[in-house]
């Protein structure tokens, strides 16, 4: 599998736009932990396997636009969200605390 990065570094020289697939993982990653979603939770909601979200924010899974508009849909976001190009030099999304919350 080709390794694709997550933005645009200065390494790198001169602005490559992400492919779909990597946008697709960042900004997934970007709504959900800014909403505070688990990814078992965001799954749930969204009638899909854990395993799968988790698959999608690594960049593993190519997800159908059905999936797309479920997630959106659950994250009550435009489907065209996940598909924001990230600001130059950005920083990618920091997962949520792992672990179970408590009740």
């Amino acid at each position: 599998m080709e390794n694709i990065q997550w933005f645009n570094s200065p390494q790198c020289g001169r602005f490559r736009p992400m492919k779909g697939r990597a946008l697709v993982a960042w900004n997934l990653r970007r709504v959900r932990v800014g909403r505070g979603i688990s990814q078992e939770r965001l799954a749930f909601d969204a009638g899909v396997d854990r395993a799968y979200v988790g698959g999608l924010e690594r960049q593993e899974e190519n997800p159908t636009l059905d999936v797309l508009d479920r997630l959106a849909k659950t994250l009550k976001v435009h489907v065209s969200e996940f598909f924001v190009e990230p600001a130059k030099g950005a920083s990618p999304p920091k997962p949520l605390p792992g672990g179970r919350r408590r009740r």
